[in-house]
């Protein structure tokens, strides 16, 4: 991002140069405040997404959709997920996943597991449940704040939205 804001002030600084020759050199202390505005609000900007995530950011219940396939036989699956998030590395959740447009023997299948959030808002989880087949390895992405996170799981094509259940 430091390199795309340094692009477009390096861009503006030659529009302006340019501007300033044809009005006879009138324009040099404008754009001195001008560069140094942008400079400013970028600097802001930066600081405001320097924001850290940790465990912590995920905490509370969170309502999933998810969807995907299972590869090698090709089952296509959907399902919900209520997921508690404990601040401390921890999840228990409740599932209902259909397989193949075929229902689960249980109705909302228990599911527990551990989490890791970095500090880029990047994480991993690993959760146990009868629903899934052995341990289910997925990465995501929280954004929002802690209100959103992106999933994805690592051995199938599944993808999943969790959002922050007030």
């Amino acid at each position: 991002m430091t390199t795309r804001i340094s692009t477009l002030l390096g861009r503006e600084h030659s529009r302006l140069e340019l501007a300033n020759k044809n009005s006879g050199g009138t324009m040099k202390p404008r754009i001195s405040l001008l560069l140094l505005t942008l400079a400013l609000a970028a600097s802001s900007t930066l600081t405001a997404h320097a924001r850290e995530c940790t465990n912590a950011t995920l905490q509370g219940n969170y309502a999933s959709q998810i969807e995907g396939t299972i590869l090698g036989p090709n089952l296509p699956f959907r399902g919900l997920a209520m997921a508690h998030f404990d601040g401390k590395g921890n999840i228990t959740q409740v599932d209902h996943i259909v397989f193949d447009g075929i229902p689960p023997a249980i109705e909302w299948t228990p599911g527990t597991g551990t989490y890791t959030v970095n500090p880029d808002c990047t994480g991993s989880a690993v959760i146990n449940s009868p629903s899934g087949q052995g341990p289910v390895s997925l990465h995501f992405v929280v954004v929002n704040h802690g209100k959103q996170i992106n999933q994805v799981v690592d051995a199938n094509a599944a993808t999943a939205v969790a959002y922050k259940v007030d």
